[in-house]
């Protein structure tokens, strides 16, 4: 548990249906910081994984694991749209009735193919938002702009899936507090920024002096700042997602609602393979 947030973290079974770069090119991402410094960070072309070598390993996976779809880039970027590897993911992990996690910053997984094809009792839906200013997100992030992925979250909600908005990060220079306060979610995600040279290379009108401790790497905020940040979020169920250990010690303990899950999943009884089989 001394590691980083994947240490950490309940569900560390991670696939990339598209790798080595992601359009949405967010400037405060982790993943882009890292490939870049490996000269493997190709935003305009991404890889396109391959879907027969995906079959093979979720073939492997034993019934009740959760896979989470997008870890160091988003299954819902928007070369989804012609090559399809999310969609055909999705219906192998249902074939095998195996419950999958997705993380993305796009509309489009609330779009009626997507609502049509996802199980409600495998899938969960964490949809990022960093600001409610759509002319602000396109400053820094090449995603969906966060008013459609606010109508994205409350369509997944009243289309009866475990849904959560996700802040991460979340940055107080960019969010509307008392804004975000009246959007009707039930359930958030918080993780607050991490910073390196890259980050603070890339990312714009951020106080980074704040940032004054050290782990793993990165600069973080101290804790006291990040409950005072805390505080400012009254969504109805929240939990905090962390990479700082001793922080993460402290949300398990006194904030979060699943102290063995910083995700907050409503987990289902997993289906036997072939119980709801979708065409492949």
């Amino acid at each position: 548990m001394a590691g980083n947030e994947g240490e950490k973290c309940r569900y560390n079974i991670r696939l990339d249906t598209y790798g080595c770069g992601c359009q949405h090119n967010c400037s405060y991402c982790y993943a882009r910081s890292l490939l870049s410094f490996r000269g493997l960070w190709d935003p305009a072309t991404p890889r396109i994984a391959d879907i027969h070598k995906i079959r093979r390993k979720i073939q492997k996976l034993s019934p009740g694991a959760v896979v989470r779809l997008g870890g160091m880039t988003d299954c819902f970027q928007p070369m989804e749209l012609e090559h399809r590897v999310t969609y055909q993911t999705i219906q192998e992990l249902n074939h095998r009735g195996i419950g999958y996690l997705i993380v993305t910053k796009s509309h489009l997984v609330a779009e009626p193919e997507y609502l049509n094809l996802m199980d409600r009792s495998l899938a969960h839906i964490q949809v990022t938002v960093t600001t409610l200013d759509d002319k602000r997100a396109l400053t820094y992030e090449q995603a969906s702009v966060p008013s459609k992925r606010i109508v994205a979250i409350q369509r997944l909600q009243e289309s009866g899936f475990d849904t959560a908005i996700r802040l991460s990060p979340i940055i107080e220079e960019f969010m509307d507090f008392e804004r975000l306060n009246t959007v009707e979610v039930e359930k958030g995600v918080v993780e607050f920024l991490r910073v390196n040279a890259w980050i603070k290379r890339w990312l714009q009108g951020v106080d980074f002096e704040r940032y004054t401790f050290r782990q793993g790497g990165y600069q973080h905020l101290p804790l006291e700042e990040k409950l005072r940040i805390l505080k400012k979020i009254q969504i109805p169920e929240i939990t905090v997602c962390e990479d700082v250990t001793e922080h993460y010690l402290y949300w398990r303990e006194y904030v979060n609602p699943n102290k063995e899950d910083c995700c907050n999943l409503r987990l289902h009884v997993q289906k036997k393979p072939d119980d709801n089989i979708q065409g492949l």
